[in-house]
């Protein structure tokens, strides 16, 4: 068994107190980093109801991705999803350093890990492998990843969650919000504790490996044995609400067929693949795995397949949702105005007594966000800048604080899947029949 020094990892704060301490690090970084004036600015944007804007010098940014990154959990999740849209809360040099947390995170120290071990499998646990590669292939916000074989000849993955991380979900997301409270992270009027609930109740999901495993499970009999598509299958004896086994896949994260050494037409393929797969999650599986991560999407050159990771974040869609969705994709496939009408208001897009101008402005922002879809023949994601364009006129829409609803919290996650599907085809610069592909899922 290969093993690693205490150096190459530092223990994961596990203690509600030792948390608060990190974060409150953090904090202490962010507010120096912005200075007096930058905390009066805030407080003034946060009275007109203006999003915040957060000047952070390269230095300071280190310092707070640092700390979110060793404090790993809930913290540094929600750090990464922050960071998605981060020019919309940091300058772009900022934004560029928490973009980090969406690739790293701190391995914990040997002893740390072998506690878990004993803790999940008992004294005596190494006996049940011939080989147990002590240094993580993967290390995320909530667990990290080894290589393992057993004494019959299993070749494992083996997704070990950091301790504490569990325990600690419900007073980070607490002291989350009363940090996005202190510097106006939310416009005005806006009230941002029902998505922090649902992040609260995924994030518990998350972290519990059986309800995950149950989940690889279902998802692996929706998509069944399939050419294109392959889900590790579970291994139960050694699985328990800490540690996920499952069997270890090979492939390169599906980006890099952006780089130079796969063609176009495998990242077409690709792109077209994973396209369709999450509309048929929503109105066909009625199971979505919400993540965007990239790095949950592997491919396997040898077999041409997409290798399906990390089901942590799927969730089960609400029949009537799904009806809704349905129909708001009908009606935007057919230029339908009173159709997305009646889907935007079932969805809480809009409210039913909004004044028509302010209806208008949401149905015109779902036209073009639903550009893709309706484009006939290949849409070239390469060269689109409809991300931009949704994103601005999206961002105005959200701060002009004219509409008197909101969208149900399920839907964040839902809306988090089509934006990295989105992303995803556009880092590969893919070109996808997408509006085909619509119409087969939705009529």
């Amino acid at each position: 068994m290969s093993q690693f020094s205490e150096s190459r990892g530092r223990a994961v704060p596990s203690q509600r107190l030792s948390r608060l301490w990190h974060l409150g690090r953090a904090t202490g970084d962010l507010a120096a980093g912005i200075g007096v004036k930058g905390l009066i600015d805030l407080a003034r944007t946060r009275a007109g109801g203006q999003p915040a804007r957060i000047q952070l010098s390269a230095e300071h940014t280190r310092r707070f991705t640092d700390r979110l990154a060793r404090m790993r959990g809930a913290v540094m999740k929600m750090g990464q999803l922050m960071s998605m849209d981060g020019s919309d809360i940091f300058t772009p040099e900022a934004a560029e350093i928490m973009s980090t947390l969406r690739e790293r995170a701190e391995p914990m120290p040997l002893s740390q890990l072998a506690r878990v071990l004993e803790t999940e499998y008992g004294a005596g646990w190494d006996k049940q492998f011939k080989r147990f590669e002590f240094t993580p292939i993967a290390a995320a916000s909530i667990g990290q990843v080894h290589r393992a074989e057993t004494r019959d000849g299993r070749r494992l993955a083996l997704k070990i969650q950091f301790p504490g991380v569990r325990d600690s979900i419900d007073s980070d997301i607490a002291n989350l919000a009363m940090l996005g409270r202190s510097f106006g992270m939310a416009p005005k009027g806006v009230d941002i504790a029902p998505f922090l609930e649902e992040a609260r109740r995924q994030l518990h999901r998350e972290a519990d490996y059986d309800a995950e495993a149950e989940a690889m499970e279902s998802y692996r009999a929706w998509v069944g044995e399939d050419r294109d598509f392959y889900i590790p299958a579970v291994h139960r004896d050694l699985t328990t609400r800490n540690i996920l086994a499952m069997d270890f896949a090979e492939g390169v994260p599906v980006d890099q067929l952006a780089g130079p050494d796969y063609r176009r037409a495998e990242r077409d393929r690709a792109a077209t693949l994973l396209m369709r797969l999450t509309l048929r999650e929503l109105f066909e599986f009625g199971l979505v795995q919400t993540d965007p991560n990239f790095g949950n999407f592997l491919y396997d050159a040898t077999s041409g397949r997409i290798v399906l990771l990390d089901f942590g974040a799927t969730k089960a869609v609400a029949p009537e949702l799904v009806a809704h969705y349905r129909q708001l994709g009908v009606a935007l496939l057919a230029n339908d105005r009173a159709g997305m009408r009646a889907a935007s208001i079932a969805l809480g897009y809009v409210g039913a007594h909004d004044p028509d101008e302010h209806i208008d402005s949401m149905m015109n922002l779902l036209a073009l966000a639903s550009e893709p879809l309706c484009k006939p023949g290949q849409y070239d994601f390469g060269v689109s800048d409809l991300f931009e364009r949704v994103y601005h006129r999206g961002r105005a829409l959200f701060h002009s604080g004219v509409f008197s609803t909101a969208p149900a919290p399920d839907t964040m996650f839902l809306h988090r899947k089509f934006m990295g599907s989105f992303m995803l085809a556009r880092r590969l610069r893919a070109r996808v029949e997408l509006s085909d592909i619509a119409r087969s899922c939705l009529v």
